[in-house]
């Protein structure tokens, strides 16, 4: 390990970075590196300039690509090297103004029915019911089911934040089931060996499984395990639960990302196109 590489970890490490965060921070690094041929202390604003038009422009790296190197590359040269690059603070990555892909709830049960595997299809109902990223609901634990409150408890989401969402009784039913098949005294979903495992189910088997069951559902959209959630978001909206109630259950720090599901709603529009024309109707 270079010298560089053991100081950024470390100068991550005391700021608290995720450890999501510092993986692709370093990631970004050697990437830098890779492209210029020398380390990234000795690479010049012209070369930096470069590599940022080489994301874009030749290997068509997504908007969100680009502006999470720019952050990587920030932390590298202002905290690490102490190094000030105007190329930094004048980047601009595109703007992506793209749609999450969503489901109808008619559409997730039968994607949903077609999870050939018990575990998986438990595993995704609980996704989906909870409006959960993957590795969150891969890795919810025994501990984290309050059955008093009927409340999921996510511990450490994304940016390390815990949170807590509803519990649908359909779901802690179905829970409880399950866990009576395998009762492992950690792991909801435990791995391999069942009550010996140790640690949850494998991401890849679920993913694999999740396509797998889109594909014989029939359903024709670019669907993955995030749209159960982006899904979950949109339908809570259609049945009138208040934008910062959703905000709060996905954990959203920023209202705005919440508010693109105002875009994807059906009932909303319906229901003010409804709305619109009894105002007209009652002019004189």
């Amino acid at each position: 390990m270079t010298p560089l590489r053991q100081k950024l970890i470390e100068e991550m490490q005391l700021r608290g970075l995720a450890k999501r965060t510092q993986e692709s921070y370093v990631s970004h690094a050697e990437q830098l590196a890779g492209y210029a041929g020398k380390s990234p202390a000795e690479v010049s604003e012209a070369e930096l300039r470069s590599y940022f038009l080489y994301l874009q422009n030749e290997k068509k790296a997504a908007p969100a690509s680009c502006k999470q190197a720019q952050s990587a590359l920030k932390f590298l040269y202002y905290q690490v090297i102490g190094r000030y690059l105007p190329i930094l603070e004048m980047y601009r990555a595109p703007r992506e103004e793209r749609l999450p892909v969503v489901m109808s709830r008619g559409e997730v049960k039968r994607v949903l029915r077609c999870v050939r595997q018990p575990y998986y299809r438990v595993c995704l109902k609980t996704i989906y019911g909870c409006g959960l990223r993957l590795k969150e609901g891969v890795g919810l634990k025994v501990s984290h089911i309050d059955s008093d409150r009927m409340v999921v408890w996510v511990r450490k989401g994304k940016g390390s934040k815990d949170r807590q969402v509803p519990l649908p009784e359909a779901i802690l039913t179905m829970l409880r089931n399950y866990w009576a098949e395998h009762r492992h005294r950690e792991w909801l979903f435990p791995g391999r060996g069942g009550i010996a495992a140790s640690g949850p189910m494998n991401v890849g088997g679920v993913q694999k499984a999740f396509r797998a069951a889109v594909k014989e559902s029939g359903v024709n959209k670019a669907a993955t395990i995030h749209t159960l959630r982006h899904s979950y978001a949109t339908h809570l909206m259609e049945a009138g639960v208040s934008i910062v109630q959703i905000q709060r259950y996905l954990g959203h720090r920023n209202i705005q990302t919440t508010l693109r599901y105002t875009h994807l709603t059906r009932t909303t529009a319906a229901q003010a196109s409804r709305v619109i024309n009894e105002l007209a109707s009652d002019l004189p």
